[in-house]
């Protein structure tokens, strides 16, 4: 798609790219670094020395190949290339960032050069807080089933440390949402330490401190022989329907006696 409009004859194409608050890079046809931007300067100044390098200007006109372990599937990569390219990079395993990589084409549609942005640079120790910030997330959904009541399907493997995430996670969304009833579905749980018992009696008091009353539900017999501290006063069942029965039967007394 062609450009429209035209930039102000005051405004230069280097003060354009120096104002973006992206670090971008300029390299010509045969991938050598030519120019870079404020931005990039303070990137490449802070990894220099992970490349044996002093400042940001010591990058300038090497060749992009040094950047790679395979220069080869990236010349690959790069050549017949005709419109913008996305990937995810990793620097010396020390940082990531998203690379975007559009090539500039002269009138006659031949490429001049290229203008390569790295976005959302972050340490490789950040990354992987996020990604482990995201699994938790994922493995621990929050499902609101029924008027103030949530229902918490686990999968996988619980134990003390997942306990101790799993308490303060409900436990924020109970209390900020008026929760009455937290189903926590243990059929999905088939490896788990031998405190687990404790561990849920732990959160099912900490949950009643805020209001909210938990109802265990896929109890497999191999868990329950596990349990050795659990309240003989909590509510369990063997599946999630009972367990949901129980729940709006009880809100309907509720209602029927106010």
């Amino acid at each position: 798609m062609n450009y429209v409009g035209d930039i102000p004859e005051n405004i230069s194409v280097i003060d354009t790219l120096n104002s973006i608050g992206e670090n971008i890079i300029v390299a010509d046809t045969e991938y050598n670094v030519t120019w870079m931007n404020a931005n990039a300067v303070k990137l490449f100044t802070a990894i220099a020395p992970l490349f044996g390098r002093k400042n940001a200007e010591d990058f300038i006109g090497m060749n992009m190949d040094y950047f790679h372990t395979n220069p080869e599937y990236q010349r690959e990569k790069m050549t017949g290339l005709s419109e913008t390219h996305r990937a995810r990079i990793n620097i010396r395993n020390q940082f990531v960032a998203d690379i975007v990589i559009t090539p500039v084409h002269d009138q006659a549609g031949a490429v001049d050069g290229y203008v390569v942005m790295l976005m959302d640079v972050t340490t490789k120790a950040e990354e992987e807080r996020r990604k482990d910030k995201l699994i938790e997330e994922l493995s621990t959904p929050l499902i609101k089933i029924w008027d103030k009541t949530l229902a918490v399907p686990l999968i996988g493997t619980f134990d003390s440390d997942r306990s101790q995430r799993l308490t303060a996670f409900v436990l924020n969304e109970c209390a900020s949402e008026d929760i009455a009833h937290a189903l926590i579905d243990l059929s999905g749980i088939h490896t788990f330490d031998e405190g687990i018992s404790y561990q849920i009696q732990q959160l099912t008091e900490t949950l009643a401190l805020v209001g909210t009353e938990c109802i265990l539900v896929g109890i497999t017999p191999q868990l329950a022989m596990s349990f050795e501290y659990l309240d003989r006063d909590l509510a369990t069942f063997r599946n999630a329907h009972a367990g949901l029965k129980y729940i709006i039967d009880k809100s309907e007394a509720n209602e029927n006696h106010t």
